[in-house]
């Protein structure tokens, strides 16, 4: 696996923050969650007048192998499907990027289909599918490697287009029995807990879900290290956005972190390179079973909670208003001094 240089921000900058923000014109922390993102925003990038700057939201899609067992509601070739939707703006991540100013890359890491050659569509494709990891690892070494190395590329490529802040989505079928899994061996909470219905699964299909992957975690005989664990049952996908993520970092870019596949990607990532929470803000709680439970054994406050479990990156995109909220208070407001206020608290 290659390897990232990521460095916590300095502190030094914190107490300078902090006065900023208790000295605009307001009761002091009465701008709530705000001031907490104006103050984490403000140090990622060591700047009292922080900006967001060419916001991104990067889909990585993948089909997996474990999708061949009544895992999901939805067959493989929906990923194609929804991919195409993607490309003609037709999906909800699309007016939802349109609504709040980001740009999207749509990249093919694994999709179990030949796509024509279209120039909005990245061509990343590592194998069409990973393996079914019901019956030994979802990719090799080497793929995984690669996974690694091409979803950190397309972020660089973001950053080289003015990106500061960025957010990441996935499709493929099969990927929140894939984070289920991860969930369980990264974090050692029971696979009950971790196994929600994905695309809609009614009790009965979760319960069918549960059965196999306890069998697949039955069987798995390896250590719980990171990267075994992702290699073992992760989709390329997911890896990428693992990579993505750690390359977001490493360029000091905001990350904002949407449902329960990439909060699994982002705890991934965090126990390779823990100085890589330092970046991240957490968009939402989602309605898939153990995402709040993730967060809480993250210890982490996710900014919205509406029920959402589309993943795509919509409720990561759809918290961006309130972090330009944050941005806009610490450049927009007077202070006291500025505004020939009595400073009243």
């Amino acid at each position: 696996m290659i390897t990232f240089d990521i460095k916590r921000p300095d502190e030094a900058i914190r107490s300078a923050l902090s006065a900023k923000i208790d000295n605009l014109t307001k009761p002091k922390g009465s701008l709530g969650r705000l001031e907490e993102l104006a103050l984490r925003i403000g140090w990622i990038q060591q700047s009292l007048s922080p900006k967001l700057e060419h916001p991104f939201n990067v889909i990585y899609a993948s089909d997996h192998g474990i999708a061949d067992e009544p895992v999901s509601q939805s067959p493989k070739e929906v990923t194609r499907q929804v991919v195409f939707n993607f490309l003609n703006g037709g999906a909800g991540i699309n007016f939802l990027a349109r609504q709040h100013g980001f740009k999207i890359k749509i990249v093919d890491g694994g999709v179990d289909y030949d796509f024509p050659s279209i120039p909005e569509l990245i061509d990343r494709k590592i194998r069409k599918s990973t393996r079914n990891f019901l019956y030994g690892p979802s990719m090799t070494a080497e793929e995984f490697n690669l996974a690694i190395q091409w979803g950190a590329d397309i972020v660089s490529d973001c950053h080289h287009e003015g990106c500061n802040i960025i957010s990441f989505g996935e499709m493929g079928v099969g990927n929140t029995a894939a984070s289920s899994m991860w969930m369980t061996c990264l974090t050692g909470l029971p696979l009950i807990q971790c196994v929600g219905a994905g695309s809609g699964l009614d009790k009965n299909g979760v319960e069918k879900k549960y059965r196999i992957l306890k069998q697949a975690l039955d069987k798995y005989d390896r250590s719980n290290h990171p990267e075994e664990v992702m290699a073992y049952f992760g989709g390329y996908e997911m890896v990428m956005a693992v990579g993505g993520m750690l390359r977001a970092a490493e360029l000091n870019m905001i990350i904002l972190i949407d449902g329960f596949i990439m909060t699994n990607c982002i705890l991934a990532a965090s126990l390779l390179y823990p100085d890589i929470r330092s970046f991240c803000i957490f968009g939402h709680c989602g309605d898939e079973a153990g995402h709040k439970l993730l967060l809480e054994y993250m210890h982490v406050h996710p900014i919205l909670n509406l029920g959402l479990r589309l993943g795509e990156g919509t409720g990561a995109v759809c918290a961006y208003p309130i972090v330009d909220s944050a941005v806009r208070m610490l450049s927009e407001m007077h202070s006291f001094k500025q505004a020939s206020i009595t400073k009243y608290f």
